[in-house]
């Protein structure tokens, strides 16, 4: 070989070597050019629970973006488009509008990375609770929070039932008589302070926190934007009326704001609790309604009628006999009430033994009979006798209605307890409301049951085959969510591995219709199946 051809070989060796270093240098930059962009976080972060709501919503990627499309779904499920965006290095820093709703809210996005290559996504973040069903249970929150519940619960029911309920019958009853006022004042205070124990510990637990988060202003918040919050409102404003009405004296204006009083605590209930929400509201609401106000007339009396038997007041008699004509008919209307609540709630005979609810309604079934017989007794034994001044009757019934007044008290103890034991029929409800969808593929397949709650709340149950139809133990699974014909982008959630399979809770979906689902199964670390198909989310 000459020296000519030496040299032309060498030199064309040496320039294919420079051009594969340099490819070789190229590679990594190519690499990062052709690489789409890809969400690293946001805030508030995807799923998160936030006492209030957020002044500045932040999408921080892994490079730069521009952003084509930013939408805000409300929990009322109106959608508004969001156009306050400030691109900052990596991140999108979006102004959400001003009057964010308590609830889950779902915001879809879609961006341009730097290479042109458009993705999109969705994820959701709650203002106050989540859209689904408020907890059954405080469980996440302990049992100080538990405690601090019922306690609250059942002062709250004595400052309406004895305090308003008291002034009611002390104006209505017994005539204005200022000796037995003292009860109802206390009643009124203890009842004023349940009011703000139970917003506070309601609080708590929407958010899930401990007594130490009891003295922040998030708890408080978080306690108004529940169902709770508007019940506290009204039932203070029955409080006020019922002060008032002491302090106005004994004229027709008193008698009128103690029964306003009555009527505003028996609306307060009624927008909240188990009864309250149930279907049909129509009727379930104006039951509790009724349902409250005859406790009120009833357990109201007690106090007052005792304090005038035990003092011998001249009234005394007056008052029994208006007492006797009215209550029959508070009493009718409080079982009427009470049969339709206990009907819908209870839905079967069956559910009084098998659920922690039918056993609190046992309880106070019982407590209810006991509180019946005291009654009748009073009523057909010992009323006209002591009319009459029999001292022996007198001093029975100041006794007997001492115990219908514990029996009473001992009622709203065990109601106070039906906060944490959801009814039988909103477990009826749940169990009608999993669906089992099966997804298949050539390699795999995948039995997800979906469990749909109130507001939107979803759990997804799954269990995944091989094509031989035996379990499958893969190394990850990410189940792939979207609503393309409502704009909402793909909500991305990755599964966590349970005894029994795989699960994805606390999952808010919060349109209803038709949803696509992908699961993305990584069966190896180098082999991942697809297994797609759609579920339908009911209003």
């Amino acid at each position: 070989m000459s020296s000519a051809v030496r040299c032309r070989a060498w030199s064309l060796v040496s320039t294919l070597s420079r051009a594969l270093l340099v490819m070789l240098l190229w590679l990594p930059l190519a690499a990062a050019a052709f690489a789409h962009a890809s969400l690293n976080s946001t805030e508030p972060p995807d799923g998160a629970v936030v006492a209030a709501a957020p002044g500045v919503i932040r999408l921080i990627f892994n490079e730069p973006v521009s952003p084509t499309s930013l939408k805000l779904t409300r929990p009322d499920r109106s959608s508004v488009p969001l156009e306050d965006v400030v691109v900052k290095g990596n991140a999108l820093e979006i102004t959400p509008p001003a009057d964010l709703q308590t609830g889950t809210h779902l915001l879809s996005w879609r961006v341009v990375s730097e290479d042109g290559h458009p993705i999109g996504g969705s994820f959701v973040f709650s203002v106050g609770h989540a859209g689904g069903p408020p907890p059954d249970t405080a469980a996440d929150s302990g049992w100080p929070v538990w405690a601090g519940l019922w306690t609250g619960k059942v002062m709250l029911y004595l400052g309406i039932f004895f305090g308003i309920g008291g002034v009611f019958a002390i104006f209505w009853f017994v005539g204005g008589d200022t000796a037995t006022r003292k009860p109802s004042l206390i009643a009124l205070g203890i009842g004023s302070a349940g009011a703000l124990i139970s917003l506070g510990f309601q609080g708590l637990d929407a958010v899930g926190e401990g007594i130490p988060f009891l003295f922040s202003g998030s708890a408080w918040r978080a306690g108004l934007g529940t169902s709770l919050g508007p019940t506290v409102m009204f039932v203070c404003v029955g409080f006020a009326l019922a002060a008032l009405a002491l302090l106005s004296g004994k004229g027709r204006e008193a008698r009128w704001m103690a029964l306003s009083a009555v009527l505003t605590a028996a609306f307060s209930l009624s927008l909240s609790g188990h009864a309250s929400a149930a279907p049909p509201q129509w009727i379930m609401r104006p039951a509790v309604f009724l349902h409250v106000a005859a406790i009120a007339i009833w357990a109201g009396a007690l106090l007052p009628l005792m304090l005038q038997l035990r003092t011998k007041s001249p009234e005394a008699a007056d008052s029994l006999q208006r007492f006797s004509v009215f209550i029959p008919f508070a009493v009718l209307v409080l079982i009427a009430a009470g049969g339709v609540l206990a009907y819908v709630q209870v839905g079967t005979p069956s559910a009084l033994v098998t659920t922690a609810y039918g056993t609190v309604f046992l309880i106070k079934l019982v407590l209810l009979v006991v509180l019946f017989v005291l009654a009748a007794a009073n009523r057909w034994r010992l009323t006209q006798r002591s009319r009459r001044g029999e001292p022996k009757a007198i001093s029975m019934l100041v006794r007997l209605v001492a115990a219908e007044t514990l029996v009473m008290a001992l009622i709203f103890g065990v109601a106070a307890a039906w906060r944490f034991t959801p009814p039988p029929r909103s477990l009826v409800a749940q169990v009608q409301r999993d669906v089992v969808v099966r997804l298949e593929s050539p390699e795999a397949a995948a039995d997800v049951t979906v469990r749909q709650g109130d507001g939107g709340a979803v759990s997804l149950s799954i269990k995944i085959t091989g094509k031989d139809g035996q379990p499958l133990d893969p190394v990850e699974v990410t189940a792939v969510l979207g609503n393309p014909q409502a704009g909402v982008e793909p909500i991305r959630r990755k599964a966590e591995k349970t005894e029994t399979g795989w699960t994805v809770p606390d999952l808010v979906l919060p349109l209803a219709g038709r949803w696509s689902l992908r699961l993305d199964v990584l069966v190896t670390d180098f082999d991942i199946t697809r297994l797609e198909g759609e579920i339908e989310i009911r209003p």
